[in-house]
């Protein structure tokens, strides 16, 4: 099995499963704790904090620890919302956000408020002059994406955070499928979305970066119960899965030029050759896009039927993992004006740190034999 799913999990780090492991029953203690086993769990939680922070250039004191980026986006969406009420009940967000944004911002929208969402372009990214027009004098908080988690779509954060901050906005940004694989500048949001298990850390923690000055964020805790985290998200802390995160944070920013190098050569020589030997068109051709990503439309093949001919000897997927049980087509794609028969028929390939040149040569001659097996039905 060649494994080409690292959008949707990564493993876990040998480096950094070693730096867990000690905290799963060496020291066990509570970081909260007023005692030794206590200050020491509370000294590694405060070490991965910085090291977390450092990845997207923020303060550790703006890092606040959750449990995984679809909690983190609904802190941010609710917090904000509610903080703010007295300026309004208005978010944006764009039309391809990941659905921790989207259904989110439905289930608000049930209780009250109101929502604009923003179309993208056909190649997947946002018009700045129409993300800016969205935002009214009641909107509290947009949303974008640093990169899309089907396409690797990415966009351009520098004029929407600037069109937000123009008019009084608190801009979020998704960076859960951007960080660790291309350089994440904090300087570019208000509030950060991250998760630990899409950049070779555990999964079951992530972390919501609220900026502290410039503006200064307020937020109101959705979970309750303790104060933890300076008032913004109560619960015990999972020190093992912190920790984790921290180490995995180290490991992204000491490996990042070098391993997009990497995966981009790799990628562009799968693409070339799918393209030239299947006739795929690649969705979101022309724009910037992660690396390691590559969202391609066999014409005439079901991707689902691919996916299963396929299957034992490639990891790929449709879409989204959270979306995977659905059999609508990809609504990223419908929402860059793809017609519902070719999203049926993409593809998304995402390549990690484990894969080598040999898996990515196999993978392509396997996936040109089974399109061209499928035509021949």
């Amino acid at each position: 099995m060649i494994y080409l799913d690292y959008n949707a999990t990564t493993p876990v780090a040998p480096e950094v499963l070693a730096a867990m492991l000690p905290f799963f029953a060496d020291h066990f203690g509570n970081a909260a704790s007023a005692h030794a086993p206590g200050w020491y769990a509370h000294e590694a939680v405060e070490a991965a904090r910085a090291d977390v922070a450092a990845l997207v250039h923020a303060e550790a004191s703006e890092v606040v620890f959750t449990g995984g980026a679809t909690e983190a986006l609904n802190l941010a969406l609710r917090g904000t919302l509610e903080a703010y009420a007295s300026k309004g009940r208005h978010l944006v967000a764009a039309a391809t956000e990941h659905r921790a944004v989207l259904d989110t911002a439905a289930a608000l929208e049930r209780d009250g408020a109101v929502v604009t969402v923003v179309p993208v372009r056909p190649d997947g990214t946002l018009d700045p002059d129409r993300f800016a027009d969205a935002l009214r004098p009641d909107t509290v908080v947009a949303a974008a994406m640093a990169a899309n988690n089907e396409t690797g779509v990415l966009h351009d954060l520098a004029p929407l955070a600037e069109a937000c901050r123009r008019r009084g906005v608190l801009f979020l940004v998704d960076a859960t499928q951007a960080a660790g694989k291309i350089p994440v500048d904090f300087a570019h949001a208000d509030v950060l979305a991250l998760s630990a298990h899409k950049l070779y850390g555990p999964k079951g923690i992530g972390a919501l970066i609220v900026r502290r000055r410039g503006p200064r964020v307020a937020l109101v805790e959705q979970m309750t119960g303790g104060g933890h985290e300076r008032g913004r998200r109560s619960g015990t802390l999972n020190v093992p899965g912190i920790v984790g995160f921290g180490a995995a944070a180290r490991l992204a920013a000491n490996r990042l030029d070098d391993e997009a190098a990497r995966l981009a050569a790799m990628l562009d020589a799968m693409e070339r050759r799918l393209v030239d030997e299947t006739g795929a068109t690649v969705n979101g051709a022309g724009a910037p896009r992660l690396p390691n990503t590559l969202n391609l439309a066999f014409p005439g093949v079901s991707a689902e039927r691919l996916l299963s001919r396929l299957s034992g000897r490639l990891a790929l997927a449709t879409g989204s993992a959270c979306s995977s049980a659905s059999k609508q087509p990809s609504y990223v794609l419908t929402a860059m004006g793809v017609s519902p028969d070719v999203a049926r028929s993409s593809v998304r390939i995402s390549l990690g740190a484990p894969t080598t040149n040999d898996d990515a040569e196999t993978a392509t001659a396997l996936l040109v034999d089974a399109v061209r097996a499928e035509r021949a039905l």
